[in-house]
């Protein structure tokens, strides 16, 4: 008998009529994940999700492992399938109790059963009781333990009875582009790779923009937001990234802005760029990493000027988090041993000696007008890179 996946949802159920949209995005994005991995069918029924492999030697254990990065699934378990007949269910629980028992050594259990077809001629109560009884008799070393099990043998009765033990947390969150789209102004550090999850974890397709400094920055520095772009590949289904010349506008600004603005300024073309990008392609948003006080761009006055370049809504997911708080998360989506990598990204080169944290708008449009903004904005526009990350 083939294992099958049962994969559950929980905030879609919240969804009202809209539900059967947001359950149809979400076996999509499952089915574009499991691609390459054999012959599946995806179904669904009762408000769960079935993955049946047609062969026998489909590789679960890698399609859960690609499962739990899908935002939209609660957990996952592999399950045995079979007929709603009581002794096939009492044989059934028995031998997955007799294998859990050969495999970890564990000592006690309990049963817990789910009757949703209510045709089903026994109650949750005697179904539980009578496998309970069924495994007792069968699997020597074995007690029950209701309060604190080794194991739990799961069986829902429903157009089919399933019956399993583990069960594997999934990311939540909504589905991918189930809420639009949306472009993450990426650098190589911590907090932005962290911003784009989120957003996607909220149901955002995210697409990057980098800005690149070369020769100020190293060819290394790039492949090091390609790596972190294809590590939230894994969980975005797939990123285009863009990648912005930048090393002009850094010195047009250096060469002719106080140096207690630079970085302020720069932040400024950086968020026209990304814009001009957003629009073109369709994201109603921008992402950033910033957090209040982190640096001197982030407090809120330096956000306020920032934020006045740009008409998009700027998503700012990690605006009230600490640095360990951003951290946790990096560990947790495997971003963060690459963001650590020590090569410089843009934000890290001509960068003035006292940064002003209470930047005046008024000063900030006074000190750029000597710039010819449109002119640098198209000639690095002109010159971006876009590369798709499967």
């Amino acid at each position: 008998m083939k294992t099958i996946i049962l994969v559950r949802y929980e905030e879609i159920f919240l969804k009202g009529l809209n539900k059967p949209s947001f359950e149809a995005k979400l076996v999509k994005n499952m089915k574009h994940v499991l691609k390459g991995l054999g012959p599946v069918s995806v179904t669904r029924s009762q408000s769960r999700i079935y993955v049946e492999p047609e062969t026998d030697d489909y590789p679960v254990d890698e399609a859960i492992k690609r499962l739990t990065k899908v935002f939209g699934i609660a957990s996952v378990s592999p399950v045995y399938k079979i007929e709603s007949d009581i002794n096939a269910i009492y044989d059934k629980a028995v031998e997955l109790s007799r294998k859990i028992r050969s495999e970890s050594g564990y000592k006690t259990f309990k049963v817990e059963t789910k009757r949703a077809d209510k045709k089903f001629p026994l109650s949750s109560m005697e179904v539980s009781r009578e496998a309970g009884a069924a495994i007792l008799r069968n699997v020597r070393g074995l007690k029950v333990d209701v309060n604190n099990p080794d194991f739990v043998v799961h069986i829902e009765i429903r157009d089919n009875t399933y019956i399993y033990s583990e069960i594997i947390p999934g990311v939540k969150g909504l589905p991918v582009g189930s809420s639009g789209k949306a472009t993450l102004l990426i650098s190589g550090g911590i907090d932005s790779p962290v911003a784009g999850w989120m957003m996607a974890k909220r149901g955002v397709k995210i697409e990057g923009v980098h800005f690149f400094s070369y020769p100020y920055t190293s060819e290394k520095s790039k492949e090091k937001v390609i790596r972190l772009c294809k590590i939230l590949s894994e969980y975005n289904l797939g990123m285009r990234l863009y990648i912005v010349p930048f090393t002009d506008i850094q010195l047009a600004i250096n060469q002719n802005c106080p140096h207690e603005y630079l970085t302020i300024i720069m932040r400024r073309f950086m968020m026209r760029i990304a814009e001009k990008i957003a629009v073109k392609n369709g994201s109603l948003a921008l992402v950033t990493g910033e957090a209040v006080g982190q640096v001197a761009s982030q407090t809120p006055e330096s956000i306020l000027v920032t934020n006045s370049a740009v008409t998009l809504p700027v998503y700012r997911p990690c605006i009230g988090m600490d640095k360990s708080e951003v951290v946790d998360i990096a560990r947790k989506i495997g971003t963060f041993e690459t963001s650590i990598l020590p090569y410089e990204d843009c934000c890290t080169v001509f960068v003035a000696r006292h940064p002003v944290t209470k930047p005046k708008l008024e000063k900030t449009i006074e000190y750029e007008s000597v710039l010819n903004a449109d002119e640098l904005i198209q000639k690095a526009l002109e010159g971006t890179e876009v590369i798709d990350i499967e």
